[in-house]
């Protein structure tokens, strides 16, 4: 299919679309206004006409009573009473009872003194009915009786008795159950009409009012309408389907003058500049739609160069979501980061496994000490205590054993601390600053905020923090001249937190030498997962250290 064609089905397809749309959008509004007006009027109409029928009853009634005639003479002839109603009081339907079926309401009173009966004039219920003003050339005010027959004359049949006509409608059906309300069905004529109706009831009296006018001459004016709509679509499809022949022609114009440029450059003829200037400015887009395709493979290579340096923090963003070149260079990047991450996590984890063997190692060699020499200089205290009878020499001995019973449990302490299996980091780190307290003249003061009965601390990250601790502190008392330092040692829900301070005079942290074991801190921080933040001031030098619990 030519783009030409396809672009004026399209187009054409749309405009036909909204437009139907909007006639339609517009014809169901008016349609459902108009509808709601007609009922409102109608409602309106029946109930002014409902009001003057009640009070016309209740004032007639009042009359009647008032009069005090308690005979009148009636065609029995004409009018045959049942003796029910004779003996009853109110207002009552007699048509059923007239000889002729016309439509005749009586006002009946019983008492002491005899029945009363009167006839109402129907021409003043007629009267009412009749007036149809607002109500156009089809509408009617009628009433209908219990037995579902007219009692008001039918200005369609005005030659036939009221009685005559069947008006079981469903508004007079509703009306009956006492249901008020409206709507469109069909009246005792079978023609659709738009119906209001309620239900009239004045002593003893039961009649259904009901207002309607037909549907075929209120929607008129909507076929008026839908004839306009139907025309006036017609014209805008026209003059549509016109303009998008000229728009069209405007669109694909240069579409064939790039064509037939591009052909001749694919033949290998590029001399064909001439006729390739003369194209519209659509081309123009094109050579700098090019010339952004050229920026973007710069782009691509300066990253693809930088990320065989290795330089993987370089920021490159795809031209759009469909730059497969620029999304495959992003991936590469990805995976080249998660080759070091995992690269850097295996030395991690490398040293991780030295510390940890070295550790044990210590721990090995610390029980050795405790637990294989120990005892043996103990033995050996006790026969000196027991065999050698020269006290002086007895003395000398127990001395020398004391000093080296000492000097053995120094030892297997710096190896490795029993306290932190039996009781954690905070009450080995307290032992051991004690100690170093009694052998130097530094402040030394710590504070332990661990939760030594429910510490979540790892043995792992005991003996790291211990370590550090111990590095720190040998740090300051060799080589920061420090006169104080303060350790605080915290543990929270998420992480415990080393904060080491001194007042030495601090380093150049770029410039360490390794021999001071910053590195072997760092390394100890890294392989426990954790930070650490340094400031050397002199003066005031601390690290803040923070390790995640490992749950």
């Amino acid at each position: 299919m030519h783009i030409k064609t396809l672009i004026l089905i399209i187009i054409n397809s749309l405009i036909a679309l909204v437009i139907a749309l909007l006639s339609f959008s517009s014809y169901k509004q008016f349609s459902s206004v108009l509808n709601d007006r007609i009922l409102l009027q109608l409602n309106s109409i029946k109930t002014l006409k409902q009001n003057q029928i009640e009070h016309l009853l209740k004032s007639e009634w009042e009359r009647f009573e008032a009069s005090q005639l308690y005979t009148q003479s009636i065609d029995t002839t004409v009018i045959k009473l049942p003796d029910s109603i004779k003996t009853g009081t109110g207002i009552y339907d007699l048509t059923a009872y007239h000889v002729d079926k016309k439509t005749t309401i009586g006002f009946i009173s019983t008492s002491k003194r005899g029945t009363m009966i009167k006839i109402l004039d129907y021409n003043k219920i007629k009267q009412i009915l009749l007036e149809r003003t607002g109500m156009g050339d089809s509408g009617e005010s009628y009433l209908v009786g219990e037995d579902f027959r007219m009692r008001s004359q039918s200005r369609f049949y005005p030659n036939k008795i009221p009685y005559t006509l069947f008006a079981k409608t469903k508004g007079a059906a509703n009306a009956f159950k006492e249901i008020n309300g409206r709507g469109v069905f069909k009246d005792y004529r079978g023609i659709d009409v738009y119906s209001v109706y309620s239900l009239i009831t004045v002593k003893n009296l039961k009649l259904v009012i009901l207002s309607e006018m037909d549907v075929d001459e209120v929607t008129m004016p909507l076929k008026e309408l839908k004839e306009r709509l139907l025309g006036l679509t017609l014209a805008i499809f026209l003059l549509a389907v016109m303009l998008s022949l000229f728009l069209i022609k405007i669109i694909t114009n240069p579409i064939k003058n790039m064509q037939k440029s591009l052909k001749i450059m694919a033949e290998g003829d590029y001399n064909q500049t001439n006729e390739f200037i003369k194209n519209s400015s659509e081309i123009t887009e094109m050579f700098e739609a090019l010339a952004n395709l050229k920026a973007s493979l710069q782009g691509a290579v300066k990253f693809s160069d930088d990320i065989g340096k290795m330089n993987l923090n370089t920021n490159f963003k795809p031209k759009s979501a469909n730059d497969m070149l620029g999304k495959s260079l992003l991936a590469m990047r990805d995976k080249l980061i998660e080759f070091r991450n995992n690269e850097e996590n295996t030395r991690i984890l490398s040293k991780r496994m030295l510390v940890n063997g070295m550790e044990n190692e210590r721990r090995r060699l610390s029980r050795e000490l405790h637990d294989g020499i120990g005892p043996y200089l103990t033995s050996l205290k006790h026969y000196i205590e027991n065999r050698v009878e020269d006290e002086l020499q007895k003395t000398e001995m127990k001395k020398i054993v004391d000093a080296t019973i000492s000097e053995i449990r120094l030892m297997s302490n710096a190896l490795m601390p029993a306290s932190i299996d039996d009781f954690g980091i905070g009450v080995t780190l307290t032992n051991f600053i004690e100690s170093l307290k009694k052998s130097t003249t530094v402040t030394i003061e710590y504070e332990d905020l661990t939760q030594q009965e429910s510490s979540n601390i790892t043995n792992h990250q005991a003996i790291n923090l211990f370590r550090i601790c111990q590095e720190l502190i040998n740090n300051s008392l060799k080589h920061a001249q420090a006169k104080n330092i303060r350790i605080t040692l915290s543990e929270f829900d998420e992480f415990v937190s080393l904060f080491y301070f001194d007042d030495g005079i601090g380093f150049d942290i770029n410039t360490v030498k390794l021999g001071l074991g910053i590195i072997n801190i760092k390394e100890r921080v890294a392989i426990c997962n954790g930070t650490i933040t340094i400031n050397a001031i002199p003066g005031n030098t601390s690290f803040e250290i923070e390790l995640p619990i490992e749950l």
